[in-house]
């Protein structure tokens, strides 16, 4: 008889043991894991406050190298880096990557950044 309760005290804090283990294991929280860049575009320059001042003018040459008006483009580039520390990739659109250079827009309410 003793030896039976022995066994059974013996299981019942096996058991124990084992739910408190698997509670630790689902309370604890999951460790982040690097999302994939879902696109092949350079994510350095692109999102809002990544670029350094200095790297606004090669950015800009990029951004206004196909349009055919390259001095006010530049311009408003610039200007438009300056205040937002990114430039979207690309020749035109992709201004969702930086809503700065997205939001600004003229009085009239036309974009302000190319």
């Amino acid at each position: 008889m003793a030896r039976k309760q022995s066994i059974l005290m013996l299981s019942i804090v096996f058991l124990l043991l084992l739910l408190v283990d698997n509670h630790a294991a689902m309370s604890e929280a999951p460790t982040p894991q690097p999302q994939p860049n879902s696109s092949n575009l350079p994510q350095h320059g692109t999102t809002q406050g990544s670029l350094n001042p200095q790297e606004c003018s090669p950015r800009c040459s990029t951004r206004c190298s196909n349009t055919a008006y390259k001095k006010p483009c530049l311009f408003f580039c610039q200007k438009c880096c300056a205040k937002c520390l990114c430039v979207p990739a690309g020749t035109y659109g992709n201004k969702q990557s930086c809503p700065c250079y997205n939001n600004w827009k003229t009085k009239r309410g036309g974009p302000k950044c190319p």
